[in-house]
C-alpha cells in the first residue's frame, strides 16, 4: 500500500488489508470537479430503488419543504409498509465530504440496526458544496429537521423522540444540526449518531498526518471536502461550530451521543476528541474506536467480522435509545 508518510501508523485489519491493496493497484483516486455530477446520482432508477424497499417490507415517500432562506430541498420518509401509530423518527444525513452523495443512496446500510427498530427513516437532500457553501448544507438540514417536528402528526412520528444520525460528512453535518437545535431552542433531539464523523476543518491531528495518501478517504480527499465547504475560510478563524463542530467549546445540554470511528482512519483523533468534549460537559456518549478500520469500511466490507461488531454495536446503542423499556 501507498506509503506516503513516514509517520508509523497502526495497521489495517487483516480481512481489510486485501481490500484496500486491490484500491491501490487500481491507483489513487483523485477526485476532480468534473465528477461530481456522477457521484451525485442515485446508482439506480427511483423505480429500482422502491421495489428494493418493497421486497424489505419498506415504503418510501417524498415531500418538498422549505430549506435554508426557504428555498425547497426534499424529504425522503421510509417506513414499514402498514405502520401505524407514531413512532421514533431516525434523521439520517447522508455522506459524502460535503459535496457529493445523495439522500436516497445506501438506504439499504441502515437495515441491520436502525429500520430494525421499526423507526421512521427521514433524509434530507440538503445542498451540496461548492455550489453550496457553508451554510447550506447545515442549515438546509436544520430547516428539515423542524420541519419534520412540525409537521410530526402527519408523518407518524413521535416529536419527542427524534434521532439525528449521519456517516462521515453526514456525522458532521448531524453533530452542527444537534449545535443549531440546542442554540436555537428547536426541535428536542433525544441522540446523535456520529459514525466517523468530518468535524474539524483544522487539518491538525496526528490521524490526519498518518492517513496521507493512505486508506480511504484520506488528509487530501479531506482538504479538498472542507475547501469547497468553507473556501478560503478553511482553517481561519471565521468559521462556525456549526460548520465544524470540533471547534465547539461548549457542549453542554447535547443529546446523549453514539460516537465511533476506524483506528485506521483521518478522522480518528477529531472523533476521539468530540467524544471527550462531550463527557466534559456531562454529556453521555458512547465511544468506539474499531482496530483496523478504514473509513466506510463497514458499508464496503458489511460482511467482514469487525464490521458485523459495529453494527451489532449500533444496533444495541439505538435500541436502548429508542426502546429502554427492558424486555422479559
Amino acid at each position: 500500500m501507498s506509503d506516503k508518510t513516514a509517520l508509523p501508523r497502526p495497521p489495517f485489519d487483516p480481512e481489510f488489508a486485501p481490500f484496500l491493496e486491490a484500491m491501490d493497484a487500481r491507483g489513487r483516486f483523485r477526485l476532480e470537479t468534473a465528477m461530481l455530477p456522477q457521484m451525485r446520482q442515485l446508482d439506480m432508477k427511483e423505480a429500482q430503488l422502491d421495489e428494493g424497499l418493497r421486497a424489505r417490507g419498506l415504503e418510501r415517500r417524498s415531500f418538498t419543504v422549505p430549506g435554508h432562506l426557504g428555498e425547497p430541498i426534499a424529504l425522503a420518509v421510509v417506513q414499514r409498509i402498514g405502520r401505524t401509530g407514531t413512532a421514533a423518527c431516525a434523521y439520517a444525513i447522508h455522506g459524502g465530504g460535503m459535496m457529493f452523495g445523495h439522500h436516497l443512496g445506501n438506504l439499504d446500510s441502515y437495515d441491520d440496526w436502525l429500520l430494525v427498530h421499526d423507526v421512521v427513516l427521514i433524509s434530507p437532500d440538503y445542498r451540496l458544496a461548492p455550489e453550496h457553501p457553508d451554510p447550506y448544507p447545515v442549515e438546509d438540514c436544520y430547516a428539515g429537521l423542524v420541519w419534520v417536528a412540525e409537521h410530526a402528526d402527519e408523518l407518524g412520528v413521535d416529536a419527542e423522540r427524534i434521532v439525528l444520525v449521519g456517516q462521515s460528512a453526514g456525522a458532521g453535518l448531524a453533530a452542527g444540526t444537534a449545535l443549531l437545535a440546542r442554540d436555537r431552542r428547536g426541535p428536542a433531539v433525544v441522540g446523535q449518531v456520529l459514525v466517523s464523523p468530518m468535524l474539524d476543518d483544522r487539518d491538525a491531528t496526528l490521524s490526519a498526518r498518518q492517513f496521507d495518501g493512505v486508506g480511504v478517504a484520506d488528509r487530501e480527499m479531506t482538504r479538498i471536502g472542507w475547501d469547497a465547504y468553507l473556501g478560503d475560510r478553511r482553517g481561519g478563524d471565521d468559521v462556525s461550530i456549526y460548520a465544524a463542530p470540533g471547534r465547539a467549546n461548549d457542549l453542554t445540554g447535547l443529546p446523549p451521543a453514539y460516537v465511533d470511528c476506524g483506528s485506521t482512519e483521518v478522522f480518528r483523533d477529531e472523533t476521539v476528541a468530540y467524544a471527550g468534549a462531550l463527557w466534559a460537559a456531562g454529556v453521555q456518549a458512547e465511544l468506539h474506536v474499531w482496530p483496523g478500520a478504514f473509513h466506510g469500511s463497514t458499508s464496503m466490507m458489511p460482511e467482514a467480522i469487525l464490521s458485523r461488531r459495529a453494527v451489532t454495536a449500533l444496533r444495541d446503542w439505538t435500541g436502548r435509545l429508542l426502546d429502554p423499556t427492558p424486555s422479559g
